[in-house]
């Protein structure tokens, strides 16, 4: 199993700046994910919350034997959320950032990401297809 985890106002994919995101639902992606990889369980977690993602980090990381890996889109609080970053560096699990956008082509506050350091790799301006990449990436 690998879990997806999406952070704040990704719930709005596709409603949300189409310009910088798309048109594309998460939930439309979500299904061409599960298309593509048939034989693989894909967890999906979002919240705005903050604690809310942290603790999903620990229970995938010391309750969920069968996840093999996270795939993370912190959003804004990859910019700034230390305790996500912490929650990260405290499991076993290899995780992979994703940013739809390119996080080094905006505002200058989102160039720096606090949480990428403690992930395996980070995947930016490629779109909805960074989750396809990092799946990849973490099924080896």
């Amino acid at each position: 199993m690998i879990a997806i985890i999406n952070g704040p106002n990704l719930n709005l994919l596709g409603k949300r700046q189409p310009e910088i995101y798309g048109n594309t639902t998460f939930e439309d992606c979500l299904e061409a994910l599960k298309m593509t990889f048939l034989e693989l369980e894909i967890e999906y977690f979002q919240s705005n919350s903050e604690g809310e993602i942290i603790d999903h980090i620990h229970h995938l990381g010391y309750n969920s034997p069968e996840c093999e890996g996270i795939v993370i889109n912190p959003g804004a609080y990859a910019h700034y959320s230390y305790a996500i970053a912490d929650a990260i560096a405290s499991i076993q699990l290899p995780v992979v950032e994703v940013h739809i956008s390119n996080i080094h082509a905006r505002d200058e506050f989102r160039h720096k990401s606090v949480t990428a350091p403690t992930c395996k790799g980070v995947i930016c301006g490629l779109g909805l297809k960074g989750y396809e990449l990092a799946i990849r990436y973490l099924l080896g």
